[in-house]
């Protein structure tokens, strides 16, 4: 893990910027440092907090002692905090792998939305959530197919931000991606994970085909228990041969 240093600039907490419709309010956290290799972000992560509270969690990304931070913070009425500038590393994805990217603190912008898991992200939440993307991808130049969610990165740990994150709206803004509807003519678990690689999630020995299963289905059909299934094969080949993960972007 990279040594905390300070962070930049003065800005009090209760300093505000409007950089889009929704105010952004300069929260400073120690936790974070300088992008290895000279990377620059080429992906957004979404996360949710697993906390009680926004204020709960902005306390324990300021606080350097927890070691871990965001680009962002959304509560739920839509308040946007911004704890670590864009050019810098934060602290928000740990271990986890999306295609070639095995640094994804390096090569991504971390969103925190306030949501204990369990409950619907309200309305505003997601209002200033839309409103919050446009800007890193335009600025960084990131495409709708590279704002994932800390699930698809991490399968086997985490399953944020979750089976009532709203995908496929935040899709049909541009914001996203969502996979045409369509079954496959036979279910085939090789096909499955063939083209569940291609899209960009990774198969390894810490991963297994029903860790990918999982995390495609949180993201993409929350809710749905049992085996692998034609939808299953033909949602994640259509992604895959629209949506193929950047192999020529160099492993960070």
């Amino acid at each position: 893990m990279a040594t905390a240093m300070p962070a930049t600039g003065t800005r009090p907490r209760t300093a505000i910027r409007s950089v889009t419709e929704h105010p952004v309010i300069a929260a400073p956290s120690p936790n974070f440092g300088p992008r290895r290799g000279g990377a620059r972000p080429d992906m957004i992560v979404l996360h949710h907090t697993a906390m009680t509270s926004a204020e709960a969690a902005l306390d324990r990304l300021c606080d350097a002692g927890a070691e871990v931070s965001a680009h962002y913070l959304i509560g739920e009425r839509g308040r946007v905090w911004q704890l670590v500038d864009e050019d810098m590393r934060a602290w928000h994805a740990g271990a986890g792998q999306w295609g070639a990217v095995t640094d994804v603190n390096s090569r991504s912008i971390g969103i925190e939305l306030a949501n204990t898991g369990g409950h619907p992200y309200p309305a505003p939440q997601m209002a200033a959530l839309e409103d919050l993307l446009a800007g890193p991808m335009r600025r960084w130049r990131i495409a709708p197919e590279r704002v994932i969610g800390h699930s698809d990165m991490a399968p086997t740990r985490k399953f944020d931000p979750g089976p009532r994150f709203d995908w496929r709206g935040l899709a049909c803004q541009g914001l996203s991606i969502w996979p045409r509807a369509g079954s496959a003519p036979t279910v085939s678990a090789e096909a499955f994970l063939r083209d569940a690689v291609t899209f960009g999630y990774r198969l390894h020995a810490d991963v297994t085909p029903d860790d990918i299963l999982r995390a495609f289905r949180t993201r993409f059909r929350p809710g749905l228990p049992g085996p692998l299934d034609p939808r299953d094969c033909g949602m994640i080949a259509d992604l895959a041969r629209r949506f193929p993960v950047d192999r020529d972007t160099a492993t960070a």
